[in-house]
């Protein structure tokens, strides 16, 4: 059987990681051919290199998981968040369209203002807050408008893995580090393990079916406190930690920074579960999955 071809863009960040770390166990790879290209080695903004590169390898699907994810840096650096998470986006779509490929296209919670008080529905205003969610929605729209029958948008909130940076290994950095901490009580949201968004892209590609945009998190709504936390707790028994430190829940006005965040962007994800094959997990299992996957990495390298 010929496989198709896939093409997954952002390899070096962290879901393009766990994706590559995941795809040779899971039933897909029997399917396609994964080409993971970093930012590197393919620009998403530069079309005509993206489209001779794309023809060359006749892709059939494409994961965009390239981003420009600093949040608080697109406030000085629009033009380059834009870049990325707008004009990329809208690259791959117009290729798509023209070859008749379908795009996955990773996007965020903060597309939204934080004024719900119930989790969001892919229906639901945008309004976002900042330069970050703004070029994030931007690109959203143009995946939905150039490709509306051939593309999913996924948005994910919170999302965190054994790679890279995230907040789950700042804090256990910052635990090992400091003598005290103050983390922020009043935003909230759903923890994002790359595990699982990784397995519902799968699923969504398996399906071969669905179009426009989806919802996906990991089951429950918390602070960034109790994130915290539950780390240090998961921490402490996995061996990653040696002490534990106190923990003070602070008010956002207490920690300032340049770019405002949502205070509540839980998403409802009921849509993704009746379309495609797939169950939420509870945020602490794969908060522990992921705490376990970095135990093990440290006993591999003999740092524990």
């Amino acid at each position: 059987m010929n496989k198709k071809q896939l093409l997954l863009t952002g390899a070096d960040g962290q879901l393009g990681e766990t994706i590559q770390q995941q795809w040779s166990s899971a039933p897909i790879s029997q399917r396609y051919d994964l080409h993971a290209f970093a930012k590197q080695q393919l620009d998403i903004t530069d079309s005509d290199s993206l489209g001779n590169r794309l023809n060359a390898l006749a892709i059939d699907v494409i994961i965009n998981a390239a981003a420009y994810t600093a949040v608080d840096k697109a406030e000085e650096h629009e033009e380059g968040a834009f870049a990325v998470n707008k004009d990329g986006p809208k690259n791959l779509a117009l290729w798509a369209k023209f070859a008749g490929a379908k795009l996955i296209h990773i996007s965020t919670d903060f597309v939204f203002d934080g004024t719900n008080r119930a989790p969001y529905r892919e229906q639901d205003t945008t309004n976002p807050l900042g330069v970050y969610g703004a070029s994030k929605l931007a690109g959203e729209l143009a995946v939905t408008e150039i490709l509306p029958n051939d593309s999913i948008v996924v948005r994910a909130s919170w999302v965190y893995s054994q790679y890279k940076n995230n907040f789950v290994k700042t804090m256990l950095r910052l635990m090992a580090e400091k003598e005290s901490l103050n983390v922020v009580n009043d935003q909230i949201g759903s923890p994002t393990s790359t595990n699982s968004l990784t397995s519902f892209i799968f699923d969504v590609i398996s399906s071969e079916k669905g179009s426009g945009i989806y919802h996906w998190s990991d089951q429950g709504a918390i602070s960034w406190y109790d994130f915290a936390m539950a780390i240090q707790e998961e921490g402490l028994a996995a061996g990653l930690l040696d002490n534990s430190i106190p923990i003070s829940p602070i008010s956002t006005d207490l920690y300032a920074t340049p770019a405002t965040r949502p205070a509540y962007s839980v998403l409802d994800c009921a849509k993704a579960e009746a379309d495609f094959v797939c169950t939420m997990a509870p945020w602490r299992e794969q908060l522990q999955r992921v705490i376990q996957s970095m135990q093990d990495r440290d006993k591999s390298s003999g740092t524990l």
